[in-house]
């Protein structure tokens, strides 16, 4: 499978490793479908990318996002990446029902729902749902005890989807960074220390194409997006 004329879905484009990504497929030749909350920021990740069809749409919302998936995927998607998360730094006292709801929804409710969503087609021509984890779908936090469970759900889904999905050619993965990169997020959590090796998202991206080529014996596992990119870049 070639990058090159796929149908690639990204959530959480309007920024950080989401607009990168997205960057790093128009490149390739992709048709991109970019969600997101942020309509401004959106919309000018989308004037990099000429063609781009743009949705600004609420995933923690599950009435809405269901409305926006029945309108845009008309047509088989050849890869999903679901990048969109909730990271609210936040002792569990402190931790409203709602907000940890949110974050749940945006991780793990959304992916499934994006799953389904695209399923069908996949099941008749293949696929690549790749999502964005990271250390704290394996390890916990101080702090962070919405994101740590939303990342951990995501992991163990992943691995479930990756099951049911081999006899159709549909990969299923999560991806970590790999590596300390500057996004809007990072800057909410990076101590200084870290700040001094982070990395622009955009030399990640490379991992995100070479997964949508859908190297199954890849599929079911827990990837660094680093360590593949690297392994893509001459």
């Amino acid at each position: 499978m070639k990058t090159e004329g796929q149908t690639v879905l990204v959530t959480g484009a309007a920024q950080g490793l989401g607009a990168a990504i997205a960057r790093h497929f128009h490149a390739e030749g992709a048709h991109l479908i970019l969600m997101d909350r942020n309509e401004q920021r959106l919309a000018e990740i989308a004037s990099a990318c000429p063609g781009a069809v743009t949705v600004v749409v609420d995933l923690s919302n599950a009435a809405e996002t269901q409305r926006v998936l029945d309108k845009t995927v008309v047509g088989p998607i050849d890869t999903v990446i679901h990048n969109a998360a909730i990271l609210r730094v936040e002792a569990l006292e402190d931790v409203t029902l709602e907000a940890f709801q949110t974050t749940m929804d945006v991780g793990i409710q959304a992916g499934f729902q994006l799953a389904k969503a695209v399923w069908p087609a996949m099941t008749e021509r293949g696929g690549a749902l790749i999502f964005v984890s990271s250390r704290s779908g394996i390890e916990g936090f101080v702090d962070e005890t919405a994101y740590c469970a939303s990342k951990h759900a995501l992991e163990g889904f992943s691995k479930c989807l990756a099951m049911e999905g081999e006899p159709y050619g549909i990969l299923s993965v999560t991806v970590t960074p790999g590596m300390y990169m500057h996004t809007p997020m990072s800057e909410t959590t990076y101590p200084p220390e870290l700040r001094e090796k982070w990395v622009d998202p955009i030399e990640l991206a490379p991992a995100f194409s070479y997964l949508a080529t859908r190297p199954m014996e890849l599929s079911g596992q827990r990837l660094s997006a680093w360590d593949l990119s690297r392994e893509q870049t001459p």
